[in-house]
């Protein structure tokens, strides 16, 4: 941090004068050719003073002035600034739940943050897309934070940045936000959005969810804490009672061990018996092996050997009674799947908490 401090001081004592020097030269040199090299020398000048200021965010922390702040009214100013500088191609849309919760932070931070957020997103669709920005309130349950780093249980208000772009693969997604790290060519990219996002959501106490998948699209979702109030204390504490399994069979399919084994802890601690699989084609071989017993089947969409598509319709064939969820960090409904399965099939889109995954598995039970 020092070190930074003092290479940016000294950074910003050279560029301080080439940008005033290029606003003198502006009204001497005339000429078409010198104003456009003036006008280049002024764009990097000042894109290079851009990231000095960030790198200074990081050597002093992201404090910054914290004030209470209601979330929509910067959503609402933000959609508005982007529908008239982002490309008509793009799609915009925006969600907010009726009455967000209350935060308390930096908003000059935040509407950063979705700046860097919605800029990337603009980036990964050259050719156009759909951007859409949602709000809700969220409470974050044990079983939940355990599976999230930096989560902690609690109250907080959600933030999700959805695209349709080119989407990331998973080495990829494991670098993003480590500073000066980006997949851009040169010159259209400096890798500082997105570990200034991390830096200002871990500042705030929030924590950022990730999810993509290649040729579908990116999906962020940031997480900030709620100001407690009488709202947020009956919502953490309301305890509604869940529905139980009474004994019911469930296969639960997803090639990340951590998802499944959590899965498996929530469902068991409400009475369902649960069965895991890794992929698709251990899922065939259980489900062959049980001779109808499994109730219905969980399972992630994007997976190796077989995806959830296709392990559907495979265990469909065997088994034409089960019911499916149909689990992606991105589709949301079954004309955005492209997968052309049937409307029995229900979708819950990752992250869920474990309430929204046994009303998602009583619903399917009970319709």
């Amino acid at each position: 941090g020092a070190l930074s401090s003092g290479i940016a001081h000294d950074l910003n004592n050279v560029l301080a004068p080439i940008l005033l020097s290029v606003e003198l030269l502006k009204k001497r040199l005339t000429d078409p050719q010198g104003q456009r090299m003036l006008s280049t020398l002024q764009t990097s000048a000042s894109r290079g003073a851009g990231i000095i200021k960030q790198i200074l965010s990081f050597a002093r922390g992201f404090e910054g002035e914290r004030t209470t702040i209601q979330l929509r009214h910067l959503l609402k100013e933000f959609e508005r600034m982007i529908k008239d500088t982002f490309p008509r191609s793009i799609q915009i849309g925006t969600s907010c739940v009726n009455d967000p919760w209350m935060v308390s932070g930096d908003p000059t931070q935040l509407y950063q943050v979705l700046m860097n957020l919605c800029v990337n997103a603009r980036d990964a669709m050259p050719n156009g897309g759909v951007l859409k920005i949602d709000m809700e309130n969220v409470v974050v349950d044990d079983r939940y934070a355990q599976l999230h780093l930096d989560a902690k249980s609690g109250t907080y208000v959600a933030l999700t940045v959805t695209d349709t772009g080119t989407g990331m693969p998973p080495d990829v997604i494991d670098k993003i936000f480590e500073p000066f790290f980006t997949t851009k060519e040169v010159g259209k990219g400096t890798g500082l959005g997105l570990s200034t996002v991390i830096g200002i959501i871990k500042g705030h106490g929030g924590f950022v969810n990730v999810y993509s998948e290649m040729g579908k699209g990116t999906r962020f979702k940031v997480y900030l804490p709620a100001l407690e109030t009488k709202d947020t204390q009956q919502a953490a504490e309301s305890n509604p009672e869940l529905p139980r399994g009474e004994g019911k069979l469930v296969l639960v399919v997803d090639d990340e061990t951590a998802i499944c084994e959590m899965q498996k802890a929530a469902l068991e601690a409400y009475g369902y018996r649960v069965l895991t699989a890794n992929d698709g084609t251990e899922a065939v071989s259980i489900v062959a092996r049980q001779d109808g017993e499994i109730n219905a089947v969980i399972t992630d969409l994007m997976m190796p050997f077989l995806d959830g598509a296709s392990t559907i319709r495979a265990l469909r064939k065997i088994n034409p009674k089960l019911k499916f969820i149909a689990v992606s960090g991105l589709m949301g409904d079954n004309k955005t799947s492209g997968l052309a399965l049937d409307a029995s099939v229900t979708f819950l889109q990752k992250p869920y908490t474990a309430e929204k995954l046994l009303l998602t598995l009583n619903n399917i039970f009970n319709n």
